[in-house]
């Protein structure tokens, strides 16, 4: 059986792909390297028994003096997958350069040296141009936020490294167990909503992309393309049902009883035409404090979890992603459509762990 490196493996994606390949015995040995430790990093019940029984390297990637050691072992690795790197918006460039595109090339290097048959370098679909059209594998690059651009440009670097052989993963917005940044601050803003009895308005129109792709899909594809992908390749992410912002809020509706709506286009322009930074500050100030309030109500004094909002995030940027590439390749999607009882299962796993009040939820 293959031996898997998971560059990253404790983080969302990271952890979900550990679990796939644990549960289904796809693996012979699998090592992650993070600088998380999975004690402190609010894994499920189950993926702490999955943790206990792989082989965890504490490392900080970012730094080049640590990689050859995070390779070192007694076996060889087969497949090396990166889903290191920093997952913050709004940061700075010297930020996304250090721990974005050194960490893939320090660590693709290091792959290329160690004759792996495949790495896996995981960007994000936010690299494409923002448009009504989906973006397949071939469509124009423009990335809309610091981190994409890092992405993108490590993207650029595997090409010109000698003897790499890699696929690049582009996946639309992730959302499933665990996710803090993807769908999950919506519904943490639904929850804040609730609390304050006030209508849950959306910036521009409801038509909006917002195209995502299940974190399990992820996971399966990720071991997909280990086996089936082309070096050299990329591969888009993203499922079949065209997710926009009226069907975020439709489940947003269904799962806390809230009322929502949207600006809409013209609207929105008025209100950020002068300045996004106060727009999203203004939001920001509404959403954090009865948050607070609501989790110290219901005996959360710690959690992950926030409905900030990163001004990146709210310009009216499309995310449309055409994931259909991957399945001339013989990979289906498990999830092809966000609906309620999916996110309401994101939900759960953070109720779980004490890190969501399940009241707010409707009955």
């Amino acid at each position: 059986m293959a031996n898997v490196l998971i560059l990253g493996g404790v983080g969302f994606m990271g952890r979900n792909l550990v679990e796939y390949l644990f549960e289904n015995k796809l693996a012979g040995k699998i090592r992650v390297a993070d600088k998380v430790l999975p004690q402190t990093a609010g894994l499920s019940e189950k993926q702490k028994e999955i943790f206990e029984k792989i082989d965890f390297k504490q490392s900080n990637l970012a730094r080049p003096a640590t990689i050859s050691k995070v390779f070192d072992d007694d076996v060889s690795y087969d497949y090396v997958i990166n889903l290191a790197g920093e997952t913050k918006y709004s940061q700075a460039d010297e930020v996304y350069t250090e721990n974005i595109y050194d960490v893939t090339v320090t660590t693709a290097k290091e792959a290329a040296k160690r004759n792996v048959k495949l790495y896996i370098e995981v960007s994000t679909g936010q690299v494409y141009a923002s448009g009504s059209k989906a973006s397949d594998e071939s469509g124009k690059l423009k990335p809309w936020t610091g981190l994409a651009k890092a992405k993108l440009k490590a993207e650029e670097e595997l090409a010109k490294i000698d003897g790499l052989k890699y696929v690049i993963v582009r996946p639309s917005t992730v959302y499933g167990p665990g996710d803090l940044s993807g769908v999950m601050p919506r519904m943490i803003a639904a929850a804040v909503y609730k609390q304050i009895k006030e209508k849950l308005e959306f910036l521009w129109s409801k038509d909006l992309a917002f195209n995502t792709v299940h974190v399990r899909d992820c996971s399966k594809a990720l071991w997909h393309l280990c086996e089936k992908g082309e070096p050299g390749k990329v591969y888009n992410l993203s499922d079949t049902g065209s997710t926009d912002q009226a069907k975020i809020a439709k489940c947003l509706e269904e799962l806390f009883g809230i009322e929502t709506g949207f600006y809409g286009s013209m609207k929105s322009k008025v209100a950020t035409g002068i300045a996004m930074k106060t727009v999203t500050e203004t939001a920001n100030d509404k959403h954090l404090k009865p948050w607070s309030d609501l989790c110290k109500a219901h005996g959360i004094t710690n959690t992950p979890l926030t409905p900030y909002l990163d001004e990146e995030l709210l310009y009216n940027n499309a995310l449309c992603i055409d994931g259909t590439a991957i399945t001339k390749t013989g990979f289906t999607y498990d999830h092809p459509e966000i609906n309620a009882d999916l996110l309401r299962e994101s939900l759960q796993y953070f109720i779980d762990i004490g890190f969501f009040p399940k009241e707010t939820l409707a009955q």
